[in-house]
Protein backbone atom coordinates (compact mmCIF):
# COMPACT_ATOMS: atom_id res chain seq x y z
CA UNK A 1 0.00 0.00 0.00
CA UNK A 2 2.83 2.37 0.84
CA UNK A 3 4.49 1.61 -2.45
CA UNK A 4 1.33 2.37 -4.35
CA UNK A 5 1.03 5.78 -2.69
CA UNK A 6 4.66 6.54 -3.37
CA UNK A 7 4.27 5.53 -7.01
CA UNK A 8 1.14 7.69 -7.37
CA UNK A 9 2.88 10.64 -5.71
CA UNK A 10 5.94 10.20 -7.92
CA UNK A 11 3.76 9.93 -11.04
CA UNK A 12 1.92 13.14 -10.04
CA UNK A 13 5.16 15.04 -9.51
CA UNK A 14 6.52 13.80 -12.84
CA UNK A 15 3.32 14.86 -14.62
CA UNK A 16 3.48 18.34 -13.07
CA UNK A 17 7.16 18.71 -13.97
CA UNK A 18 6.48 17.54 -17.54
CA UNK A 19 3.65 20.08 -17.87
CA UNK A 20 5.83 22.96 -16.69
CA UNK A 21 8.68 21.84 -18.92
CA UNK A 22 6.47 21.63 -22.00
CA UNK A 23 5.04 25.10 -21.28
CA UNK A 24 8.54 26.48 -21.00
CA UNK A 25 9.50 24.86 -24.33
CA UNK A 26 6.46 26.32 -26.10
CA UNK A 27 6.62 29.82 -24.53
CA UNK A 28 10.11 30.38 -23.07
CA UNK A 29 9.83 34.20 -22.95
CA UNK A 30 6.54 34.18 -21.06
CA UNK A 31 8.01 31.94 -18.41
CA UNK A 32 11.14 34.05 -18.04
CA UNK A 33 9.47 37.46 -17.93
CA UNK A 34 7.87 38.75 -14.82
CA UNK A 35 4.62 40.54 -15.41
CA UNK A 36 5.29 44.20 -16.10
CA UNK A 37 3.41 46.88 -14.29
CA UNK A 38 3.01 49.99 -16.38
CA UNK A 39 3.83 53.16 -14.50
CA UNK A 40 1.56 56.03 -15.35
CA UNK A 41 3.25 58.70 -17.43
CA UNK A 42 3.87 61.86 -15.46
CA UNK A 43 2.51 64.86 -17.31
CA UNK A 44 4.27 68.04 -16.26
CA UNK A 45 2.41 71.16 -17.33
CA UNK A 46 4.09 74.41 -18.33
CA UNK A 47 4.36 76.82 -15.43
CA UNK A 48 3.22 80.46 -15.35
CA UNK A 49 5.91 82.67 -13.81
CA UNK A 50 6.73 86.31 -13.13
CA UNK A 51 10.10 87.67 -14.16
CA UNK A 52 11.61 91.04 -13.26
CA UNK A 53 13.28 93.06 -16.00
CA UNK A 54 14.58 96.62 -16.01
CA UNK A 55 12.29 99.45 -17.06
CA UNK A 56 13.22 101.44 -20.15
CA UNK A 57 14.57 104.32 -18.03
CA UNK A 58 16.89 101.90 -16.18
CA UNK A 59 15.67 103.03 -12.78
CA UNK A 60 13.39 100.22 -11.65
CA UNK A 61 12.22 96.67 -12.16
CA UNK A 62 8.88 95.72 -13.71
CA UNK A 63 7.14 92.36 -13.72
CA UNK A 64 6.70 90.35 -16.89
CA UNK A 65 4.47 87.27 -17.17
CA UNK A 66 5.88 84.25 -18.98
CA UNK A 67 5.74 80.47 -19.14
CA UNK A 68 8.54 78.03 -18.48
CA UNK A 69 8.72 74.32 -19.10
CA UNK A 70 7.21 72.32 -16.29
CA UNK A 71 9.44 70.16 -14.13
CA UNK A 72 9.14 67.54 -11.43
CA UNK A 73 11.79 69.00 -9.11
CA UNK A 74 11.57 72.60 -7.88
CA UNK A 75 15.32 73.13 -8.29
CA UNK A 76 14.91 72.29 -11.99
CA UNK A 77 12.09 74.84 -12.22
CA UNK A 78 14.37 77.42 -10.60
CA UNK A 79 17.02 76.74 -13.20
CA UNK A 80 14.42 76.99 -16.00
CA UNK A 81 13.12 80.23 -14.47
CA UNK A 82 16.55 81.86 -14.34
CA UNK A 83 17.35 80.57 -17.82
CA UNK A 84 14.21 82.35 -19.03
CA UNK A 85 15.26 85.50 -17.14
CA UNK A 86 18.63 85.36 -18.92
CA UNK A 87 16.89 85.25 -22.32
CA UNK A 88 15.49 88.73 -21.71
CA UNK A 89 11.95 89.93 -22.31
CA UNK A 90 12.13 89.85 -26.11
CA UNK A 91 9.64 91.74 -28.27
CA UNK A 92 6.73 90.76 -26.01
CA UNK A 93 8.35 92.77 -23.21
CA UNK A 94 7.81 96.11 -24.92
CA UNK A 95 10.32 98.60 -23.50
CA UNK A 96 11.61 96.27 -20.79
CA UNK A 97 15.32 95.46 -20.91
CA UNK A 98 17.28 92.43 -19.66
CA UNK A 99 18.83 92.50 -16.20
CA UNK A 100 21.50 89.95 -17.14
CA UNK A 101 24.18 90.58 -19.77
CA UNK A 102 23.62 88.89 -23.13
CA UNK A 103 25.18 85.44 -23.19
CA UNK A 104 24.90 84.86 -19.43
CA UNK A 105 23.92 81.28 -18.67
CA UNK A 106 22.78 79.56 -15.50
CA UNK A 107 25.16 76.74 -14.60
CA UNK A 108 23.15 75.43 -11.69
CA UNK A 109 20.91 76.08 -8.72
CA UNK A 110 21.24 74.52 -5.27
CA UNK A 111 18.81 74.94 -2.39
CA UNK A 112 19.56 74.65 1.31
CA UNK A 113 16.53 75.46 3.42
CA UNK A 114 15.40 78.97 2.46
CA UNK A 115 18.68 79.76 0.64
CA UNK A 116 19.09 79.39 -3.13
CA UNK A 117 22.64 79.38 -4.51
CA UNK A 118 22.67 80.37 -8.15
CA UNK A 119 25.73 79.71 -10.30
CA UNK A 120 26.23 81.77 -13.48
CA UNK A 121 28.83 81.81 -16.23
CA UNK A 122 31.61 84.38 -16.05
CA UNK A 123 29.72 86.49 -18.59
CA UNK A 124 27.70 87.87 -15.66
CA UNK A 125 30.84 89.68 -14.46
CA UNK A 126 32.71 90.28 -17.70
CA UNK A 127 29.85 91.67 -19.80
CA UNK A 128 27.97 93.58 -17.10
CA UNK A 129 27.76 97.30 -17.95
CA UNK A 130 28.47 98.38 -14.38
CA UNK A 131 27.01 101.30 -12.48
CA UNK A 132 25.33 101.12 -9.11
CA UNK A 133 21.74 101.20 -10.40
CA UNK A 134 22.41 98.61 -13.11
CA UNK A 135 24.06 96.31 -10.60
CA UNK A 136 21.14 96.72 -8.16
CA UNK A 137 18.67 95.85 -10.94
CA UNK A 138 20.67 92.73 -11.83
CA UNK A 139 20.96 91.49 -8.24
CA UNK A 140 17.34 92.19 -7.30
CA UNK A 141 16.05 91.07 -10.69
CA UNK A 142 17.51 87.64 -9.83
CA UNK A 143 16.50 87.59 -6.14
CA UNK A 144 12.99 88.97 -6.63
CA UNK A 145 12.27 86.68 -9.60
CA UNK A 146 13.16 83.66 -7.46
CA UNK A 147 11.24 84.90 -4.40
CA UNK A 148 8.00 85.78 -6.19
CA UNK A 149 7.85 82.33 -7.82
CA UNK A 150 9.16 80.37 -4.82
CA UNK A 151 7.92 82.38 -1.79
CA UNK A 152 9.63 80.11 0.73
CA UNK A 153 13.03 81.28 -0.52
CA UNK A 154 14.32 84.07 1.72
CA UNK A 155 17.96 84.40 0.57
CA UNK A 156 19.89 84.16 -2.69
CA UNK A 157 23.64 83.68 -3.04
CA UNK A 158 25.14 84.55 -6.41
CA UNK A 159 28.12 82.53 -7.61
CA UNK A 160 30.16 82.62 -10.79
CA UNK A 161 31.51 79.34 -12.15
CA UNK A 162 31.15 77.69 -8.75
CA UNK A 163 32.86 80.43 -6.75
CA UNK A 164 31.32 83.02 -4.43
CA UNK A 165 31.69 86.60 -5.66
CA UNK A 166 32.19 89.74 -3.59
CA UNK A 167 30.42 91.96 -6.10
CA UNK A 168 29.55 92.15 -9.80
CA UNK A 169 31.20 95.49 -10.60
CA UNK A 170 32.00 96.94 -7.18
CA UNK A 171 28.66 98.45 -6.16
CA UNK A 172 26.56 95.74 -4.48
CA UNK A 173 28.10 93.62 -1.72
CA UNK A 174 27.48 89.94 -2.48
CA UNK A 175 29.68 88.42 0.23
CA UNK A 176 26.50 87.54 2.13
CA UNK A 177 23.31 86.15 0.61
CA UNK A 178 20.90 88.73 -0.80
CA UNK A 179 17.45 89.07 0.76
CA UNK A 180 14.77 89.71 -1.89
CA UNK A 181 13.55 93.31 -1.76
CA UNK A 182 10.66 94.50 -3.90
CA UNK A 183 11.22 98.24 -3.31
CA UNK A 184 12.85 98.51 -6.75
CA UNK A 185 9.75 97.09 -8.44
CA UNK A 186 7.71 99.73 -10.24
CA UNK A 187 4.00 98.98 -10.16
CA UNK A 188 2.08 99.12 -13.43
CA UNK A 189 1.20 102.72 -14.25
CA UNK A 190 3.86 104.24 -11.96
CA UNK A 191 6.48 106.59 -13.33
CA UNK A 192 7.59 106.67 -16.94
CA UNK A 193 8.27 103.93 -19.44
CA UNK A 194 6.14 101.10 -20.70
CA UNK A 195 5.95 98.67 -17.83
CA UNK A 196 4.62 95.17 -18.36
CA UNK A 197 2.53 93.87 -15.52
Amino acid sequence: MKRLWLLLLLAGLLAAAAGLWSRWLLHPQEAAQAPETAEPAVVVEDRDVLLYYATSDGLALASFSAKIAGCEQEVDCMQNLLGRLAEGPGAAGGDLTPVLPAGTRVLGVAVDGDLAEVDFTRTLLDAHPGGSRSELLTVYGIADTLAVNFPWLRQVRIKVEGNPVDTIKGHVDLRLPVVPDFRLVRRQGEGTGADAG
